[in-house]
């Protein structure tokens, strides 16, 4: 059976679809999404740049909003920030989670290269969900 999971920030320009994109790249049998409470209006460059260093190529993603429904078809909600927690529907809050993991708005380009790798640690320890 598959498992979906949805990965939560703000902006779904930079930590939720990066966790999104590794999920997906190494667990193939089940569904990573990502969105943002308030998505911006594409990827940000460092975004891009930083997982281009890892051979995957994000330049076609686009952020989205987060929505009801994208809420009730996940089996796993992880929020990547904890200011973000109080906007979880109670009840979708028995399956969240919180990573919080810092926000990348005004980071250096090496801020978020060690985000990624954080971001990459986390998904890679994901066995089951």
């Amino acid at each position: 059976m598959n498992k979906n999971i949805l990965f939560v920030c703000k902006g779904n320009s930079g930590r939720s679809q990066m966790a999104e994109t590794f999920f997906n790249s190494i667990f193939q049998t089940q569904i990573a999404m990502s969105a943002g409470t308030e998505p911006d209006k594409e990827i940000h460059p460092f975004t891009i740049k930083v997982m281009e260093e890892t051979g995957i190529d994000m330049t076609n993603k686009i952020p989205k909003p987060l929505t009801n429904k994208l809420m009730s078809v996940v089996n796993k909600i992880i929020v990547l920030d904890n200011e973000l927690m109080q906007l979880v529907p109670r009840g979708y809050l028995a399956k969240t989670e919180c990573w919080s993991i810092e926000k990348l708005f005004g980071k250096s380009i090496e801020d978020v290269r060690l985000t990624r790798d954080k971001i990459r640690r986390r998904v890679t320890l994901m066995k089951d969900f």
